[in-house]
């Protein structure tokens, strides 16, 4: 059955007011915060509705009402109203990124403490790659004396950066030459290709086999690394929220953040092309609990993908909030990244 318009401003007023007081919301409360030209009777019919559609369950038969999962459900898809960040937390998310940009490791550490920071709710990243990643961009910069920048640019997954050691007395033109060298080499090629080079290659980089040798040391320990490599953020924020005085609860929240492997094979569902994805309630995820909501976001700079960031949390999840400090965020880092600031 389709909803009238007066019944999805009534569910909608529902779900703010119980975000917001974690309490059952009765058509009194309703009539006397939102909508005081209409009738407490009227508005109970309107809720009671809305309960035998399934949008609403009541707790006790004297009690008020609460969303349940189609409610959420409805209320993200078409109900909830957008929100910015305001300008203090644009100053926040500026601030936790400005010395920091040409260091990705720490630029995924500030991105998961901001969006923790911002939403009051755990958060999580997932940087994902696989050996066949191909290369599109390889690049040197002179850092220090004996150190130099290897900056690497995959076509899906990320962008990478490490420091190597550089021979004493290098000449910037050097510098030049062996990163055209390796941008010959490696552009077009995935990880694995690149890795099984080294003796193919080791005549034409005689005069930077030290680089060469830095270069290579760095892509296989690359291709090493766990390929999940999960951030969490904030675990503990759960516990702020009254329904998770349940010990059972946290339990189930538990089983998820402390499982790298959970939470990766949750985040890796997200799709590229979607901007921001939220899945409430478990829905077909095995590993999400019933009383747990996801949000998600992947990230790009200058179209490579740098990461899918997410925030795991209550049912009763302040959605506008945490969709608003997704999209800021994102936003803001792509800024960063790509020098547009």
């Amino acid at each position: 059955m389709k909803l009238s318009e007066r019944k999805k401003k009534i569910l909608q007023l529902v779900v703010d007011d119980y975000i917001s007081t974690a309490q059952p919301v009765s058509s009194k409360s309703i009539t006397e915060k939102y909508m005081q030209d209409i009738s407490s009777a009227t508005v109970r019919s309107e809720l009671a509705g809305l309960e035998e559609m399934g949008y609403l369950t009541q707790l006790h038969t004297s009690s008020g009402r609460v969303p349940s999962v189609e409610a959420y459900k409805l209320y993200v898809s078409e109900l909830m109203d957008k929100g910015k960040l305001t300008a203090k937390e644009v100053g926040v998310v500026k601030k936790a990124f400005a010395d920091h940009a040409n260091n990705l490791e720490s630029v995924v550490q500030n991105t998961v403490k901001v969006i923790s920071e911002l939403t009051d709710y755990t958060s999580v990243a997932l940087s994902s790659h696989t050996d066949s990643d191909k290369i599109i961009k390889i690049e040197l910069f002179r850092y220090k004396p004996t150190q130099a920048l290897l900056l690497i640019v995959t076509d899906n997954t990320l962008i990478r950066d490490k420091f190597i050691n550089i021979p004493e007395g290098m000449s910037d033109a050097q510098i030049v030459e062996a990163s055209s060298l390796l941008s010959k080499l490696c552009v077009g090629k995935g990880f694995n290709e690149v890795a099984g080079l080294s003796k193919l290659v080791a005549d034409e980089f005689e005069t930077y086999r030290e680089i060469f040798d830095g270069v290579m040391s760095a892509i296989e320990e690359y291709i090493k690394k766990d390929k999940s490599n999960v951030i969490l953020e904030g675990e503990g924020k759960i516990l702020n929220n009254p329904e998770y005085n349940d010990s059972e609860k946290v339990k189930n929240f538990l089983s998820v953040v402390t499982s790298k492997n959970k939470l990766a094979g949750l985040l890796a569902e997200s799709s590229d092309d979607i901007e921001i994805s939220i899945k409430i309630g478990g829905e077909t995820e095995q590993d999400m609990p019933k009383d747990c909501s996801l949000v998600t976001a992947t990230y790009s700079a200058s179209g490579v993908k740098i990461g899918t960031y997410g925030v795991i949390g209550p049912l009763r999840m302040d959605y506008q909030k945490v969709v608003s400090v997704l999209e800021g965020v994102g936003k803001i880092l792509e800024d960063i990244l790509t020098n547009k600031e």
